[in-house]
């Protein structure tokens, strides 16, 4: 019986990496433009880490991690997420001792149990940037216009921009309260899960999909009338920066977003009518988890985005990468001359230094097949070495779009195709 990957996971082809590569490529240079330096943390921590970062009442925590204990009897945990491991580096590696705030960005691959659909794998990557070190509320405004001008280079339609603020630990425990006085009568007719956030996170029920449990909470209490004055001055500053730049945005009370550490600020980025799967984008404040993670109290703010998703997202619009093909050339030889195919492989070393895609037959084949499999790679040139043009220090270039075949010096064939 064959092997197959693990439910839930993908393999990416050379014709999907080299779309992830351009992708990765412009968020990568949107990062250098805004100022924000790349972290890479490890892909398994200790599993402490997520239950105080992420919060013991999410269902990441207590439903999907992958959690494993390994021979030092350590549990260690394949990261869900990555806002926690950042924070734990930066307090690990004293970030803080440096220019606040910290600005940095990462991308790769998480892990989270989940049943798998459209846009959802139990290994899924992400992009996300964090700014540790301030409270700004133009902290908060940089990193949505980050993302919203990302997702405009890349050419996706139908964006909208949710803005809500959840309040602080000062405030917040006033509206869970409103919240659970609200939905006690309703209790016996929310799900199964709305039941249990009652008491651990009654925020999550706003933010449920079943339609029972939507229908109940579209008359509950707006956290906007619960809101401290710093709160709602934080909240009020950012709308009006993102006003001051021209965003358009849509306030939403029922967006608490997913994690426990959530404070004051948080947003989504939507595509319209892609299917269940909509958010792209999400994040938001975060004051209190470096303090939780056993820091002093620093206030900080970022957001992630699914790489998978971007990709569903142009594929239901009709879009797709554009891949700009770098000027290639295939080296051909004489198959019966080991000298000829010896230089092709010399050539084909010195064009790759020069930082030109270079290919070269391994087999002896034909020169006949040896044009054919040019053809398939889509070359842009086939330089031809055989026995004749090698005792004469001269090659045939060939432009594999109109046939047009030269005879240059085997010397100047370099130079000659760097002007290609």
């Amino acid at each position: 019986m064959a092997i197959t990957r693990p439910r839930g996971t993908n393999d990416f082809l050379p014709e999907d990496t080299s779309r992830w590569q351009a992708v990765e490529a412009m968020l990568r240079q949107i990062c250098r433009e805004f100022a924000f330096d790349e972290i890479r943390t490890p892909i398994f921590e200790e599993t402490d880490l997520f239950i105080r970062g992420v919060g013991n009442t999410t269902d990441i925590v207590q439903k999907e991690m992958y959690t494993f204990t390994d021979r030092g009897y350590r549990s260690l945990t394949l990261r869900p997420e990555n806002t926690a491991s950042v924070c734990r580096a930066y307090l690990e590696d004293k970030l803080y001792g440096r220019i606040q705030p910290v600005k940095l960005y990462y991308m790769g691959p998480m892990f989270r149990y989940e049943r798998p659909q459209a846009g959802r794998f139990r290994q899924f990557h992400q992009f996300g940037v964090e700014v540790i070190g301030t409270d700004s509320p133009y902290a908060d405004a940089e990193i949505i216009s980050l993302a919203w001008e990302f997702y405009n280079r890349l050419g996706i339609r139908d964006l909208k921009l949710y803005l809500n603020s959840v309040g602080c630990p000062d405030c917040r425990p006033r509206y869970r309260e409103a919240l659970q006085d609200y939905f006690r009568p309703y209790l016996d007719q929310l799900c199964d899960s709305c039941k249990d956030r009652f008491d651990r996170n009654p925020l999550r029920i706003l933010d449920c999909k079943s339609e029972i449990c939507q229908n109940i909470g579209k008359d509950a209490p707006q956290i906007y009338d619960y809101l401290c004055d710093t709160c709602a001055d934080h909240f009020e500053q950012v709308k009006q920066i993102l006003d001051a730049a021209g965003a358009e945005y849509l306030l939403n009370p029922r967006m608490v977003r997913g994690l426990d550490y959530y404070t004051k600020t948080a947003f989504e980025i939507v595509v319209e009518d892609i299917g269940a799967q909509s958010a792209i984008c999400g994040g938001g404040r975060y004051d209190g988890l470096i303090e939780e993670l056993g820091g002093e109290p620093t206030p900080a703010v970022g957001f992630a985005l699914g790489m998978e998703r971007i990709f569903s997202a142009l594929k239901a619009q009709g879009d797709d990468i554009e891949i700009e093909d770098d000027c290639s050339v295939f080296v051909i030889s004489s198959p019966e001359n080991q000298q000829t195919r010896k230089a092709a492989f010399s050539l084909c070393y010195e064009l790759r230094r020069l930082d030109i895609k270079s290919e070269l037959d391994y087999e002896g084949k034909s020169i006949k097949a040896q044009l054919k499999a040019a053809n398939r790679i889509n070359a842009a040139y086939a330089v031809i070495i055989g026995s004749e043009e090698l005792a004469a220090g001269q090659v045939i270039v060939k432009c594999m779009k109109d046939g047009e075949q030269t005879t240059i010096a085997l010397a100047d064939v370099k130079e000659y195709l760097l002007g290609r």
